[in-house]
């Protein structure tokens, strides 16, 4: 159980950066920053940062890597080079709190991928988990007004975070299935190795277009959150997570993010903590715990 709740803890700090992100590649847009020539600065700095740790356990298992380096580069394509381009594209023609509600379907879409790639078993508390779950963040979202969950109009941005869904969600299926022998962190170097590639034509295209980045303070403290924080704390915590309890569960945990959005709002915006806030962090929070429960035979 101690482990159990270790992962728990990890998930948690994972998304909390990855809430923050959100804000911040809004901040991003709002000062001008290109979203995918940030998304190739906060990549390579990344790799630079890891490669001093993780080079002599790359170079120890060459064959294992090479004989994995087809589903590696899958993770590092779906994960380094879209998901995180799509997340900074979309929020140039979405808000946040909608980016994140399309998030909500990451559960759902794993837990079917898990169930059909058998990496996991579903049962009838992570269902009702995430049912509790989906209607905490409608709660959230809508000021607990049903009305607005009818007539939400999805614009572009919100349509390209349905890519992100499908991409998030079979990385976590993927990640569970293959149990890699090596570190966290030699993951992540691999997996920034191969997206950086795939976000090298992205920077170009932005560069070609004219959308140059001005190195000012501004974009090094965006660079800094971004690389440190979603990247690197996040991505290691989240495969740790996983690796303890498995796909289905730790999925759950994506449901806080429009929680910790709206905390987060609240701390640096100075909004109010309205009631609905508490009713969907209510249901969000039992739909967590519900979905960790395992049915005793």
């Amino acid at each position: 159980m101690p482990k159990n709740y270790l992962a728990y803890t990890l998930l948690v700090f994972a998304t909390f950066c990855w809430s923050g992100n959100f804000i911040v590649g809004k901040f991003a847009y709002l000062s001008e920053v290109p979203p995918l020539t940030l998304n190739f600065f906060r990549w390579v700095s990344v790799w630079l940062i890891l490669i001093p740790f993780t080079y002599k356990e790359i170079c120890n298992n060459l064959y294992y890597i090479k004989k994995n380096l087809i589903v590696i580069s899958f993770m590092g394509v779906i994960t380094i080079s879209i998901f995180n381009s799509v997340v900074y594209f979309a929020l140039n023609y979405t808000q946040v709190i909608n980016a994140v509600l399309v998030l909500a379907a990451i559960p759902a879409v794993t837990i079917i991928m898990s169930s059909l790639m058998k990496v996991d078993k579903t049962n009838i508390f992570q269902l009702i988990g995430l049912l509790l779950s989906v209607i905490g963040i409608s709660a959230i979202i809508s000021n607990a007004d049903i009305n607005k969950i009818l007539t939400l109009n999805f614009n572009k941005g919100d349509l390209w975070m349905l890519v992100c869904v499908v991409c998030w969600s079979l990385y976590s299926t993927l990640l569970k299935r293959q149990s890699f022998k090596f570190s966290q962190f030699t993951l992540i170097q691999l997996m920034v190795s191969i997206g950086i590639v795939f976000l090298i034509p992205q920077f170009l295209y932005e560069k070609s277009i004219g959308q140059e980045i001005k190195f000012d303070k501004t974009f090094f403290i965006i660079l800094f959150y971004v690389a440190a924080f979603p990247a690197l704390a996040a991505y290691y915590c989240w495969q740790k997570g996983i690796e303890i309890v498995g796909p289905n569960r730790a999925t759950m945990f994506i449901q806080l993010m429009p929680l910790l959005s709206a905390v987060l709002a609240i701390l640096i915006f100075n909004e109010k903590f309205e009631l609905y806030h508490f009713i969907g962090a209510s249901f969000i929070l039992s739909g967590i715990y519900l979905s960790n429960k395992k049915i005793v035979k």
